[in-house]
């Protein structure tokens, strides 16, 4: 009998052994499973001050901006009078100017290695020009709307209108990569038109007064500004103006420029630290 109560004994420790082993194994945390709190950067508030005021075509639907060779080029969009112009900013005038096919809705603009790339909105196409005589020498095709175009002196860089940046290869217009970007953590949305200043990437929000600066490495808005009083502004002075869109950034001077779309005034601006 006394055997039988050890056996029992024996039996019950092992049983009570293996589900102690067995509990601590199935709850014991997971590191694949760990929860990690993700690093964002809440966006600074950046500064401006107004520098000088040049007059703007109000016919000018304004979709890229740029300055190159001390010369500014503009894009311009809606369907009939979509146009890539060199404009004189001191006096608004056009100096050069090629008109699109009517069915194409212009879009950004940027210049890399003398040439041009202009976007077309609901297209799917990109046109490509010499500087030297506005002559269309290729067209590509894209697979997204296209909104914004900028440069980093290597690649060129797209917005479509969502939270992503599209870099691509100049020559192919191959896709190399998609960089989503976040504002305080949530996807950013509406980036517009663009310039790259100093390793940044500056957006237009579209139908609102910000402008993000984009670390384009990281995707990450670092810091905003706020142009509500110029388009209040611009308001008062013609009602028909529409929303804040053009950057334009003369590397050779370090002036800022922007406009909107047909505002009668380009402002050259000043960043504050």
């Amino acid at each position: 009998m006394k055997k039988i109560v050890i056996v029992i004994l024996v039996l019950a420790m092992l049983v009570s052994l293996l589900y102690y082993m067995f509990f601590n194994k199935s709850v014991a945390p997971s590191p694949a499973i760990t929860e990690t709190k993700t690093d964002y950067v809440s966006p600074s508030i950046l500064t401006y001050s107004i520098n000088n005021t040049y007059p703007h075509d109000t016919s000018s639907f304004t979709q890229g901006l740029v300055i190159y060779n001390n010369k500014m080029y503009e894009g311009t969009g809606e369907n009939g009078h979509s146009k890539l112009l060199q404009v004189d900013f001191k006096t608004g005038k056009a100096e050069r100017e090629v008109k699109l096919d009517d069915k194409y809705f212009g879009e950004g603009i940027t210049i890399l290695n003398d040439t041009i790339y202009q976007l077309t909105w609901q297209n799917n196409v990109v046109f490509v020009y010499t500087l030297k005589d506005f002559k269309k020498i290729k067209e590509f095709h894209i697979n997204t709307e296209g909104w914004g175009i900028t440069t980093d002196g290597k690649n060129l860089i797209v917005s479509d209108g969502s939270s992503n940046l599209y870099f691509y290869e100049p020559s192919t217009f191959r896709l190399l990569r998609t960089q989503s970007v976040t504002d305080a953590g949530s996807l950013a949305y509406n980036l517009n038109e663009l310039e790259f200043i100093d390793g940044y990437v500056y957006a237009n929000q579209w139908q609102l007064p910000y402008i993000f600066k984009i670390d384009p490495n990281s995707g990450q808005v670092v810091a905003k500004i706020d142009v509500t009083e110029i388009w209040n502004r611009i308001k008062i002075k013609d009602p028909e103006a529409d929303v804040p869109n053009g950057i334009a950034y003369d590397a050779a001077t370090q002036k800022i420029y922007i406009t909107g779309k047909k505002w009668p005034e380009l402002y050259e601006i000043q960043f504050g630290k």
